[in-house]
């Protein structure tokens, strides 16, 4: 799956254009490279996502095409 799809599935960002902007800007790396929104998610993959100071760390723990509000938090754990 997409990376920007994977921020707005997993609800880590709210939609996709804000993921893919922020993929834009170099806000977002995945194991410890700033990668493009078209990069492909696997399980085991840690992202890391600036916002402004803030510096937020998932480990990627499912890829699924859809989720639920309940189920969304279960595709990551944050570090």
């Amino acid at each position: 799956m997409r990376l920007d799809k994977y921020l707005k599935v997993s609800r880590i960002i709210k939609r996709r254009t804000v993921a893919n902007d922020a993929c834009d800007a170099k806000h977002v790396s995945v194991n410890g490279k700033v990668q493009r929104a078209s990069y492909e998610v696997k399980p085991g993959d840690i992202i890391e996502i600036t916002f402004g100071a803030n510096v937020s760390k998932f480990e990627v723990l499912s890829v699924n095409e859809y989720a639920t509000k309940e189920n969304a938090s279960l595709m990551f754990r944050q570090l």
